[in-house]
């Protein structure tokens, strides 16, 4: 077996290669991850030993390193049980040894791993194999005859089930032997799964119950009821739509070489000559993989092209080469390429949903003002909440301005009331039920403030998903132990006006609802990618120690949410922390976890002004001989004149590069600085409160909601959100939509189509309608594939593959 030492250069060569990294890098930050070190230490306060990587390259090396360690682990596993097994040949072991993802790993070792005695391996058994060999040397001979020579009875002491009792029985055990030949050549099964994802196609079709107008009309997945696409060009988002559908029971999904020709009963005209032209197109592709398994079995490829009699052997070779296509190689390559074709799904969603995620947490905060909060409802009234600059809860309480109450006037009134006793400087209005209600109500109290000199005051509408969860969750009783959970959900959206971060820190991101298929990807993967993001977003900000909440700290670098519970615990029991090295004191927080945690630690008004900047301690001695010369007084702040006369390049010494020399100067002219872009809100058109409201051709502001691989979502106050698909972004070409928008941006829209019967609302970020393009002919373009991207290992060499296991 491969030593330990091999296996991780191997490792590190694979990184260096797919992530474009020097060796050098890589090597310095599996040192640090294995050390125990934190990606966003790593990527803040290492930028010279890893190159100056950023957190993404770091999450995507963490990732990466961890799925090749499992790789290898899984890889020795099974070149041990082949070993055991006595079936390791060396075509076998070279292509375990090559294959580069855990996939290809699994469909080597699939055929090997059956636990039950297949057919096959009973008509060994039976001494069956021979006959194998006759009908592949007598083609024209009769084919009961040959097999005749292999009747028996079941020999002493051997299961019964070894018995040939007819030329049947020793035919079709001769046929699951060459079945059996077909799905353990490697080779073969590696060759045409690469042909199938060049060439196959990926179809899906209704099923007869839902084959109706009405489902067509009115089914979210009706674009799948008849949906077809090449398998090598199917986008992740369309993947994992086409999943759902099938998993709705509404169609039925299948992998094959091309589409499949449905019947021709009925078909007229364009109808029937399509019919035909599919049907050719599928018997020609189907017959290429064919002719492959015939090559590879030994068996004469022009046989399948020759018309012959079910009693020779002739005939009998020809539906046994169709038949293992059909009923074992297909499946089996079908079954591997929807697992590829998933996993990268899942990943591309995962990788979505951490992007939203992140734009969502890095949103612009109001900042330390008084917020009113309105959870807006009907029935059961609109909740509301006053929380000050610091998000303590001022006042609360229940108002039914709307349907079946409608005590418009009396809500205003207290309203008013409460804005003024507070001095509130803005409105946080969920986006759930009754919301563009609640929102008109809104503007009438601003109305009414502004005519009495009182035009200080704005309202924004925000995303409430996840509100109800942080109401009924622990932390919410902690936090709010006295209050009722109806209640509770008015201040989460009052507080996440104030500071997104803060706030949705205590809802498990999963509920926030910025995911695309997130309900389809499992938990173990989006939970690590989330947490991965939650993590990042909260360093890349920095946490004020002396304020923040448990589940804010248990984000930092180095701090889990034991350790968290305990400095707030020694917070509440000691006071305030007055430097940073207080936290040392905290039981359960030593000097490993100090390292990763303290840069991103800030107090403000403590005895060390450093502490409230992103310099880590380490660098203290460094950021005060920077202060000094720049004229300040020690760990003061110095003006960014002053600091600008001076050269990084000076503080440049064996312990601290230049990357590290530059933040600190960075730090040094605005301490603590807030990553995250100003404050802004949208302004909903007056009078467009539903989708009916809307209309083909309006421009309308907007929030942008969320952002998918095809484009993004607008909330624009109609409780609909609409789409501006990626084609609409850009009169250039766009690959990504979270170059163009980000979500939390303010944007315009053009609207330009509106379906209410299906609640689909088409925008375009083009406010003036594009030309249409001319038509021309697309042309068939190839392009090679890198061996990362591929489905399984190429089949190398060009000779007749081993029929023997």
């Amino acid at each position: 077996m491969t030593s330990a030492s091999t296996v991780l250069h191997q490792i590190e060569s694979a990184l260096t290669g797919e992530l474009g990294v020097e060796l050098s890098s890589v090597r310095a930050v599996i040192e640090l991850l294995d050390s125990g070190a934190t990606v966003p230490f790593i990527a803040r306060y290492r930028k010279e030993k890893t190159g100056g990587l950023s957190d993404v390259q770091l999450r995507l090396l963490q990732d990466r390193l961890g799925y090749l360690r499992e790789l290898e682990d899984r890889r020795s596993s099974i070149l041990q049980l082949l070993t055991e097994r006595g079936v390791l040949e060396p075509s076998l072991k070279a292509s375990v040894l090559a294959a580069s993802t855990k996939n290809e790993l699994e469909s080597l070792y699939a055929p090997y791993k059956v636990a039950r005695r297949t057919k096959a391996q009973i008509a060994l058994e039976a001494g069956l194999e021979p006959l194998v060999d006759d009908l592949l040397e007598v083609p024209l001979a009769d084919l009961h005859d040959i097999a005749a020579a292999y009747i028996h009875p079941a020999e002493k002491g051997a299961p019964d089930d070894t018995a040939v009792p007819d030329t049947e029985t020793a035919l079709a055990g001769a046929r699951a032997i060459l079945h059996e030949y077909a799905v353990y050549d490697h080779e073969l099964m590696d060759e045409l799964r690469e042909k199938l994802w060049n060439t196959g196609v990926i179809t899906s079709k209704v099923v007869p119950s839902h084959r109706t107008v009405l489902a067509q009309e009115t089914s979210k997945f009706s674009d799948y009821y008849d949906f077809s696409e090449r398998i090598r060009k199917i986008p992740s988002h369309r993947l994992m739509a086409l999943m759902r559908a099938e998993k709705s029971g509404e169609v039925k999904v299948t992998v094959d070489v091309a589409e499949v020709p449905g019947p021709k009963t009925g078909l007229k005209g364009e109808a029937l000559a399509r019919h035909q032209n599919l049907t050719e197109g599928y018997e020609t592709a189907r017959a290429s993989f064919e002719s492959a398994v015939a090559f590879a079995l030994g068996i004469p490829v022009q046989i399948l092209n020759t018309v012959s009699d079910d009693e020779r052997v002739l005939g009998w070779l020809a539906a046994t080469v169709r038949s293992a296509w059909r009923q074992k190689v297909l499946p089996r390559l079908a079954a591997d390429l929807r697992t590829q074709l998933t996993e990268r799904a899942e990943k591309d969603a995962a990788a979505v949903f951490a992007s939203n995620l992140r734009d969502l947490l890095l949103a612009a905060p109001a900042g330390n003002r008084t917020v009113l909060g309105l959870d807006p409802g009907l029935r059961t009234g609109v909740k509301i909440a006053v929380v000050s600059p610091t998000g303590a809860v001022l006042d609360t309480a229940v108002i039914y301005p709307h349907a079946p109450q409608n005590r418009w006037d009396e809500a205003l009134d207290q309203l008013e009331t409460m804005v003024r006793e507070f001095k509130v400087e803005l409105l946080s209005i969920g986006n759930g039920t009754a919301s563009r209600d609640t929102d008109r109500l809104a503007g009438d109290l601003l109305k009414r403030l502004a005519q009495q000199g009182n035009d200080g005051v704005q309202k924004v509408t925000v995303s409430e998903a996840g509100a109800s969860v942080y109401s009924a969750s622990a932390l919410a009783t902690e936090e709010l132990p006295d209050m009722d959970v109806s209640l509770r959900g008015a201040v989460s959206i009052a507080r996440r006006l104030q500071d997104p971060l803060a706030e949705l820190v205590k809802i498990d991101p999963q509920s926030i609802g910025v995911g695309q298929y997130q309900h389809d990807i499992p938990g173990n993967i989006l939970a690590k990618s989330l947490d991965a993001t939650v993590e990042d977003c909260v360093n890349a900000v920095g946490v004020w120690v002396n304020s923040a909440s448990p589940a804010l700290l248990s984000h930092v670098a180095g701090i889990n949410a034991t350790t968290s519970e305990a400095i707030v615990k020694f917070r509440e029991e000691n006071g305030a922390f007055s430097t940073r090295q207080d936290l040392l004191k905290v039981p359960r927080l030593g000097p490993k976890a100090f390292e990763q945690a303290a840069g991103f630690i800030r107090i403000a008004d403590g005895s060390e002004p450093l502490d409230a900047s992103g310099v880590h301690p380490e660098a203290y001695d460094l950021a005060r001989a920077i202060v000094h010369d720049a004229g300040g007084m020690q760990g003061s702040s110095v003006s960014a004149e002053k600091l600008a006369q001076l050269k990084p390049e000076d503080y440049v010494s064996e312990r601290f590069g230049l990357p590290t020399v530059r933040d600190i100067f960075a730090e040094l002219e605005r301490p603590g600085r807030d990553p995250r872009p100003d404050f802004q809100t949208a302004e909903f058109t007056p009078g467009v409160e539903t989708i009916d409201d809307v209309a083909v051709g309006m421009i309308l502001e907007g929030t942008v909601s969320n952002v998918a691989a095809f484009g993004a979502f607008v909330d624009i106050g109609v409780h609909q959100d609409g789409l501006v698909h990626i084609s609409q972004m850009s009169t250039g070409y766009v690959d990504d939509p979270h170059k163009i928008v980000r979500s939390g941006d303010v944007v315009k829209v053009r609207v330009t189509e509106v379906n209410a019967q299906r609640g689909r609302i088409a925008l375009s970020l083009l406010l003036e309608e594009k030309p249409a393009k001319p038509k021309h002919v697309r042309g068939n373009h190839s392009s090679a594939r890198t061996n990362a991207s591929k489905p399984g290992g190429a089949r190398k060499g060009s000779g007749v593959a081993h029929r023997r296991r």
